[in-house]
């Protein structure tokens, strides 16, 4: 059973408490784990601003944010890197952790009014007292789908990320737009291709910057690639265990990659 519970309290830290601690787009990691405790002195008292995230081991989890300044002398941890390269990483309180900051940071004034606002009494959320309305974290549904043609899987390398992966079809669903539309026009607009069979996987909560990725399997039902030169370096159809390097089983993309590989490696074609 993970040690990882996400969750919420409005009170500040205390003493037996944890914290996660963020420095620009890294994690400031402690030598053993990836958490410090509350009387570490890297803090003093730089925590009035730390927000709840859940709790480790049944202890509370708190985020906050340090200057880059004031930590130059710590290992900081990228939290791509941290994601995609790192076994060890614990990646969903990772990314819970720096959604949540992201969040709180960016929510300090009311988005109507202009008013600072401050903690909900009873969930996570920011509250206006002048508006009466509360700020939630915000999410943005991807999707993201490993499409498969007779024994093989279609992956793609980016044009944009300077990491030579190669991954899936992704991108935000728009307004209007169920999770199967999306996954047809992601396709369409990326590689030219049509598909079918579309069926839930599973999903991840991806802090890049507040994403929640639902992974799908798909079919090939017809066209030919055709890439979108802006979004697409490459892309092409591969056999199971022969594939270009992929991102790692922390992520989802390539958790539905090797489940990809195991179905057509079972034998099998979908109806």
């Amino acid at each position: 059973m993970t040690q990882w519970k996400p969750g919420w309290t409005n009170r500040p830290p205390e003493q037996n408490d944890l914290i996660l601690a963020l420095a620009g787009s890294g994690v400031v990691k402690p030598g053993n784990g990836w958490l410090h405790p509350r009387d570490s002195a890297l803090f003093g008292d730089v925590l009035s601003d730390a927000v709840s995230v859940g709790t480790f081991g049944g202890r509370d989890v708190f985020v906050t944010e340090l200057p880059e300044s004031a930590v130059e002398q710590q290992e900081i941890i990228p939290l791509r890197e941290a994601l995609l390269m790192m076994n060890d990483a614990p990646a969903d309180m990772l990314s819970t952790g720096f959604q949540v900051w992201q969040w709180w940071r960016d929510h300090q004034y009311c988005g109507r009014c202009g008013e600072k606002t401050g903690f909900h009494a009873r969930e996570r959320a920011r509250w206006c007292e002048a508006c009466g309305i509360p700020w939630y974290p915000r999410l943005a549904p991807c999707v993201i789908v490993v499409i498969r043609r007779d024994d093989r899987l279609l992956l793609a390398r980016s044009s944009r990320v300077k990491r030579h992966f190669y991954s899936l079809i992704a991108g935000f669903v728009e307004p209007g737009e169920s999770l199967e539309g999306a996954v047809c026009r992601e396709v369409k607009e990326e590689t030219g291709l049509d598909v079918t069979n579309i069926r839930y996987h599973a999903s991840q909560p991806w802090p890049f910057p507040h994403q929640l990725m639902v992974g799908f399997f798909a079919d090939y039902a017809g066209g030919n690639l055709v890439l979108q030169e802006d979004e697409l370096a490459d892309a092409d159809w591969f056999l199971p265990g022969d594939t270009p390097p992929v991102p790692p089983e922390t992520t989802i993309s390539g958790r539905l990659i090797r489940a990809m590989e195991k179905e057509i490696s079972r034998g099998g074609i979908p109806v």
